[in-house]
């Protein structure tokens, strides 16, 4: 292996903590590309949490965070399949950084799917107002995209994350996923706020 090689997959592993094995196969598909290969190990994740979905993540934690003012707090359960994933440091950190997400972005679903019918019905009624003389083709997808829209900014895994605009919720998700083998979901969450 040269040289090069080795400090890319040590820059990747410590960005992403993805194993070495990875970080090596991702950079090899992507032809050294950093940013490529990011984007490469996430879709692992994804792959992986598809591969899980039926795995039980009956293990975790709940991790608060309150804004220094005291106005502004929320609590997050994040599960994972194992004590041993749940308990370590990387796991809860985690856990804080959609704590401070849930406080600072104001999401009200943890994922589209976890929205109740009724108002999911509502909304795509309301989006489709104003379409109802186009095509049934073109005003499914102007309203498929305005719920995708709309979903970006009440659901948590839909969410940008607020740290670093090139990632969503779910997508720093499954970079952990990646990172620890296992299936990783947020269960619940709830957001308190004095102004509110």
């Amino acid at each position: 292996m040269d040289r090069e090689l080795l400090e890319k997959i040590k820059i990747l592993r410590e960005e992403t903590g993805a194993p070495i094995g990875k970080c090596k196969e991702a950079l090899e598909k992507e032809n050294g590309d950093l940013e490529r290969a990011k984007i490469y190990l996430r879709k692992i994740g994804e792959g992986l949490l598809e591969k899980k979905k039926e795995a039980v993540a009956g293990q975790g934690i709940i991790e608060g965070y309150v804004h220094f003012n005291g106005r502004v707090g929320a609590l997050v359960e994040l599960r994972s399949e194992t004590d041993f994933v749940a308990q370590s440091p990387e796991f809860k950190k985690l856990a804080h950084e959609l704590a401070l997400q849930v406080a600072t972005m104001k999401p009200l679903y943890v994922s589209l799917d976890r929205v109740p019918v009724e108002v999911l019905e509502e909304k795509k009624k309301e989006f489709s107002e104003d379409v109802q003389d186009k095509t049934e083709k073109v005003k499914d997808e102007i309203v498929r995209g305005r719920l995708e829209k709309w979903a970006s900014e009440v659901c948590l895994l839909e969410q940008i994350y607020f740290k670093d605009e090139s990632l969503k919720i779910r997508d720093l998700i499954n970079e952990y996923a990646n990172k620890f083998g296992e299936k990783i979901e947020v269960r619940r969450f709830v957001r308190l706020s004095t102004d509110e």
